[in-house]
């Protein structure tokens, strides 16, 4: 396929180079051309604190509001709601991991390089479900249920709000990190149409090839209208499809991956391993409606669906292998993951007035399932019986949530008290379903057991947990001088598994001089550990870092062999957080925003290091009657770290050449260091055991693997007829460490890397619009990772770059509104 880049990059290079648009900010955000203004200082949030008259600039803590037009204008072309927020904020990362197990069917998202599982997502201010899907085979988020930021519909968000501060008091546990409070559309009339079109088109190095693939399209349509004389209805669909991309290299079979047999040897020099975006399709759709009852009360309720299908790569199978049945597969073989992934969320309330207290009362209830599932597998201990595709297991989670809310202002000594009470009950289920029997049972054939790339769930395997948590809250705040504002909340949580807490925030700001202030925040959180990680077990048969088939098991904490190798009950993440801030504005045409902050975070929940060690496999036989297990894994509370950073944002706006330029300069920075780490249990050492149970490789997750700093400069002009827009992004420079055994510890860097997009925008009339445009035109690709990293050639790049591997992304959208 010929590409018509040429003309395409002319004109988006020209379009940086005019300076066009940019990107919402933190400092506030910037509205779409066609409302007429250019960025909106003054839009009133309703994250963050209580009192309703607090803009982004003048809140006590750092809130990002982002627009839809400026998701829109994030490139978010293939409607992945987490890929447009990394675009727009330096400090959320959202990395595309690849051959990573569940990782490649839900991705995983940090604010300031925390884990996935330490932010709290919400839709319309209600709590947001995480997913059921437990990611044991990844790097970044290795042992979360992270929230899956693709199932909500990107079409129907009005504005997201991102707060960038512990808020534990305010929202309840998992806020330790931040919240990101996505606000649907509830236009009363009107909606729009749009569709777009898009392909990877690269220059490939390692393989010295010109590649062309990734090509998808991504279509919503959504519409307003009116329910009596003052309710809304707003309700849209979406659908994506996007085929997969391959970056693997050229194969050189070395011998630490396979026997060199002349069968093996035959496959150098071909591209045997996939290395890239899954293939996949969407379906989504939402509504978001409020119905008055009378002058005082309203009805109110929204929803949203995604049914989710991803097909995942994973390690080859050569054909001289213990792994293979060569009458069934006489060239190898490469499994292939298949996810299937079911999304739904609603809630339902009542809110309004009664007397001086404002009130709201609420049921949501949410529920992700995932069924998972392999092709292009095989059981090699069955021999030639064994079959070639396989359900590997099946994943829910339920939540379940009832919200009390009530506030009213006080007149106190001359000047506003708002106060905030409130109560929520919560009940969350997690459950797990056994795989086929073919895929975890041992055959007569003396060759590993299960299916390959991923070994069913087993009965034994099969979870089923659920908790209670009940809590209470309050907050008040007040300008106790003409400059002076305070926040302090308190929140009181009882969770059934694991006791009661306390959280407090105090937050201020002082605006000691016109259009400049300082602000910050003091606050403890918590995290209790997910239901996922107290019960999930699994029995695995694959690759390790080595190139060494293993099989392995991740026990749950309350299983008796991990007790007698050291295992202990988890105890809940405990976080103590500081925050200090100044805000500038310099009249109507320059803002700017400086956080400072610290993160110290006791008892963190993760995965320990794979425990493998020679004696392991005859211990646990004789002392357990288990045979065949020749490594596990459980969670644990290994570790307490530290997170400082900084984060700033500058915007100029300015009319200019008969049109409205914006222009916005964003950093991030972030360091996590490991405080204290626990040691390894006697239990562990006298099973005969010398791993840790947080070593090399889950301190380099925790501390490097993610960028430390990132920054973007924005720029974006508009007029009735034109918008341009580019972006210059710094995704910096992350690490990665693995741990061979042996002492052998290879470790590469990847430098940072500038990455480029524009577009351009056409407003044939008021209402339809065409934008070209493209994602990283300078085809920017991180560093080659060495010899000791990337498998045989087959990985020329690592997946923890933020900028990813696949190269220039080129697209095409119109839109139509009404």
């Amino acid at each position: 396929m010929t590409y018509p880049a040429n003309a395409l990059r002319r004109a988006c290079s020209f379009a940086f180079v005019l300076g066009s648009a940019a990107l919402s900010s933190p400092a506030g955000a910037q509205a779409s051309a066609e409302a007429g203004q250019v960025k909106t200082l003054d839009q009133v949030v309703v994250t963050g604190v209580r009192a309703s008259n607090r803009t982004s600039l003048d809140s006590p803590v750092p809130v990002d509001v982002l627009t839809q037009e400026d998701l829109r204008s994030a490139g978010a072309v293939n409607g992945e709601l987490g890929a447009a927020l990394a675009v727009l904020l330096p400090s959320f990362n959202f990395p595309r991991q690849s051959n990573s197990g569940g990782s490649d069917h839900v991705r995983s998202a940090q604010l300031r390089g925390l884990s996935p599982d330490e932010v709290l997502v919400l839709v319309n201010g209600k709590r947001f479900h995480t997913s059921a899907l437990v990611n044991t085979d990844t790097k970044i988020g290795n042992g979360t249920t992270p929230v899956d930021f693709n199932a909500i519909p990107i079409s129907a968000i009005k504005r997201v709000e991102v707060l960038r501060d512990g808020a534990g008091a305010q929202y309840g546990s998992d806020a330790i990190a931040g919240v990101v409070n996505i606000i649907l559309k509830d236009a009363p009339s009107g909606g729009e149409v749009s569709a777009n079109y898009g392909a990877y088109h690269t220059k490939f190095t390692p393989n010295d090839r010109t590649i062309t693939d990734g090509q998808g399209g991504y279509a919503s349509a959504d519409f307003g209208t009116r329910l009596g004389d003052a309710g809304f209805l707003h309700a849209g669909v979406e659908t994506s499809h996007h085929a997969g991309t391959n970056r693997a290299g050229y194969d050189t079979v070395p011998d630490f991956i396979a026997d060199p047999t002349p069968a093996n040897l035959a496959l150098q020099g071909r591209r045997n391993y996939a290395a890239g975006d899954p293939p996949n399709e969407s379906y989504n759709g939402w509504f978001n409606a409020e119905l008055p009852l009378n002058e005082h009360a309203s009805l109110y309720g929204f929803g949203t669906y995604t049914q989710r299908h991803t097909t995942g790569d994973n390690y080859f199978r050569y054909p001289d292998s213990s792994a293979n049945v060569p009458s069934i597969y006489p060239d190898g073989y490469l499994p292939q993951s298949l996810g299937h992934n079911r999304d739904l969320q609603t809630a339902g309330g009542i809110r309004g007035t009664a007397g001086e207290w404002n009130y709201d009362g609420s049921l949501n209830w949410g529920r992700n399932g995932f069924d998972y599932d392999l092709r292009h597998s095989l059981n090699a201990s069955l021999g030639t019986a064994s079959p070639t595709d396989f359900h590997i297991g099946s994943y829910a989670f339920n939540q379940g949530t009832a919200n009390v809310d009530a506030n009213r202002q006080l007149d106190i000594a001359g000047r506003p008290w708002t106060i905030a009470v409130g109560g929520e009950y919560r009940r969350e289920h997690f459950s797990t379903g056994a795989g086929d029997p073919a895929s975890y049972e041992v055959g007569p054939v003396d060759a590993p057991a299960g299916a390959q790339a991923g070994g069913g769930l087993q009965p034994q395997d099969r979870a089923d947990l659920s908790r209670h948590v009940q809590a209470a809250y309050a907050e008040v705040s007040s300008d106790l001088t003409d400059n002076v504002f305070v926040d302090a909340a308190g929140r009181y949580e009882h969770y059934s598994d694991f006791g009661g807490n306390w959280s407090g925030k105090l937050s201020a700001r002082w605006e000691f001089t016109p259009g400049f202030a300082l602000r910050g925040a003091a606050s403890n959180n918590l995290r209790a550990p997910s239901l996922s990680q107290v019960g999930y077990e699994a029995t695995t048969t694959g690759y390790g870092a080595d190139g060494k088939l293993v099989t392995g098991r991740i026990l749950s904490v309350n299983n008796p062999l991990a007790r007698d190798l050291g295992a202990q009950s988890l105890r809940p993440e405990k976080a103590r957080n500081f925050s200090l801030g100044l805000t500038g504005q310099l009249g109507d045409a320059f803002d700017f925003s400086v956080d400072a902050y610290q993160i110290a975070i006791d008892h963190r929940v993760t995965l320990s290091e794979t425990i493998d060690n020679d004696g392991l496999e005859q211990y646990i036989e004789q002392n357990f009657g288990v045979p065949g297990v020749q490594s596990v894994q459980f969670f644990t509370n290994a570790v307490n770290t530290i997170t400082r950073g900084a984060e700033a944002v500058g915007n100029y706006h300015q009319a200019v050449a008969g049109g409205k330029l914006l222009l916005t300069l964003a950093y991030s920075h972030n360091n996590t260091q490991i405080r204290s780490v626990q040691a390894t249990p006697a239990a562990l050492l006298a099973a005969g055991a010398d791993n840790v149970l947080f070593g090399v490789e889950a301190r380099n997750t925790l501390t490097d693997a993610a960028p430390r700093q990132r920054g973007s400069f924005t720029a974006r002009w508009d007029n009735e007829r034109w918008g341009l827009l580019g972006r210059v992004t710094r995704q910096g420079a992350t690490t990665r460490v693995f741990d061979f055994g042996d002492g052998f510890e290879p470790t590469q860097t990847y430098v940072p890397r500038f990455q480029l997009d524009a577009e351009v925008q056409f407003h044939a009339t008021p209402r339809l619009s065409f934008s070209l445009g493209g994602d990283n035109i300078t085809n920017q690709y991180p560093t080659r990772s060495d010899s000791d990293i990337n498998y045989g050639g087959n990985f020329p790049y690592d997946v923890i770059s933020p900028i990813g591997s696949n190269g220039a992304y080129w697209y095409g959208s119109v839109r139509y509104t009404f």
